[in-house]
């Protein structure tokens, strides 16, 4: 159903676009798209449209707030310098309004995922301003949340068990994530990029009853590497 929203709301967007592009080669209106900051529009729609999809996540709110204060920015509501300044304390309450309201920033998380059952009951990996490895070794593998902002994680689970269907919530924000998985699974990837972007090496595997890692992931000005 979400899926069905963020499609529409998409059409939507690049209907009124076409309209107005139209409406001026036809001199009906005279309205510039090309405005001070419009290029945010490709941060900020993104991003409510990952809201529509996925719920209030995190990652979503941090993106969308980042976007609207740089479009306020070159707009001239502030300066750039202001803007700056900005970004690091935003992130920093956004994440501690998760880890505080923690159960309420999670609904809608596994959404995107064919797997609706899944409850988690596992852990979460952040990185800020640092880097981080785990690595799991014969132990049954239940799904994660990570964030790396200004940071790294790497997450090994060549060794993990993973015999059910499980759901990796990843935010890469100007950070970088790796993932390894193990031969034995399927990955399906649900990207949100905003100048960023994942590559997914993952094996790729015929069997069709073999378990499946949803991996939601959120690249702005970051990476992700599944291997």
């Amino acid at each position: 159903m979400r899926n069905k929203i963020s499609n529409a709301l998409w059409g939507v967007f690049f209907i009124l676009i076409g309209i107005i592009i139209a409406g001026n080669a036809f001199h009906l209106w005279k309205f510039n798209i090309f405005f001070d900051g419009w290029w945010t529009l490709f941060i900020i729609v993104p991003s409510l449209i990952s809201i529509f999809q996925n719920g209030f996540r995190t990652s979503s709110l941090i993106v969308l707030t980042i976007g609207i204060l740089l479009l306020l920015s070159i707009q001239d509501f502030f300066s750039f310098e202001v803007f700056g300044k900005l970004i690091v304390p935003v992130i920093f309450v956004f994440i501690g309004l998760s880890m505080i309201f923690k159960n309420f920033f999670h609904i809608g998380e596994n959404s995107r995922s064919s797997n609706p059952t899944y409850q988690g009951g596992s852990s979460e990996y952040t990185a800020v301003f640092s880097g981080s490895r785990h690595q799991i070794v014969g132990e049954k593998f239940l799904g994660t949340t990570i964030n790396a902002i200004f940071g790294g994680v790497e997450l090994d689970l060549r060794n993990a068990i993973i015999d059910e269907d499980i759901v990796i919530n990843a935010t890469a924000i100007f950070g970088g994530i790796d993932i390894f998985v193990p031969s034995n699974v399927k990955v399906k990837v649900s990207n949100v990029p905003i100048f960023g972007g994942v590559d997914n090496k993952a094996p790729t595997i015929v069997d069709m009853n073999a378990p499946t890692i949803f991996i939601n992931s959120t690249c702005m000005f970051g990476g992700m590497d599944i291997k």
